[in-house]
């Protein structure tokens, strides 16, 4: 199962890679490619844990890489999507800044999560994963899907008539990620202020 948690990192890379050469030279095969390793990425996170669970071969490496590789998906994706925005011209200047934005709260919120849950683990907190930030991670990937979605179709004749909304459910899209990112980091600080407050009191 360790195999295919550490197989999201080139999984993830391989789409950045194809990604930016089909921006430079447009080929519906590169997105197709690029797509397919973006999908896979987003599947074994998925799959790892459950079929971990399943065959009784849940590990203490697992446990930590697991989201050590999600943090590499967004450090890749979130940023590289905002680039491949901007690159779209000046009508994608605002989406490119929100993207940018969005990626910029997601490292955060990651770095800040990590922080307390290294001041808990002083004071013997369990340290697991709250569900809301499971749910936040689960629709991290099909969200990137889906702008990746749109950069790379958007401006096909076939969807010149759809192009609006798929712009609006972009924005709806990141809007939800960037609100569930927010509460997230809330419940997160709330449930670890009392052992924040034991280390401030020792200083």
């Amino acid at each position: 199962m360790n195999l295919l948690t550490f197989s999201r990192v080139p999984l993830i890379v391989a789409w950045l890679v194809l990604a930016v050469v089909e921006d430079f030279n447009p080929s519906i095969w590169l997105v197709v490619v690029a797509a397919l390793c973006m999908f896979l990425s987003g599947i074994t996170d998925a799959l790892d844990g459950m079929l971990a669970r399943k065959w009784n071969v849940v590990s203490s490496l697992g446990k930590m890489a697991d989201p050590l590789m999600d943090k590499v998906f967004y450090v890749v994706a979130f940023p590289a999507l905002s680039w491949l925005l901007l690159n779209q011209g000046e009508g994608e200047r605002i989406h490119s800044f929100i993207m940018l934005l969005f990626a910029i709260l997601y490292i955060l919120r990651d770095l800040w999560v990590t922080f307390l849950r290294s001041v808990g683990s002083l004071y013997g907190a369990d340290g697991a994963a709250m569900w809301l930030g499971k749910v936040r991670t689960a629709l991290s990937f099909p969200a990137a899907g889906w702008v990746y979605a749109y950069v790379a179709f958007h401006d096909l004749p076939v969807f010149a008539s759809a192009r609006d909304y798929m712009l609006w459910s972009c924005y709806a899209v990141e809007g939800a990620m960037i609100a569930l990112n927010i509460v997230s980091s809330y419940t997160y600080t709330k449930a670890y202020l009392p052992y924040l407050k034991k280390a401030l009191e020792r200083i």
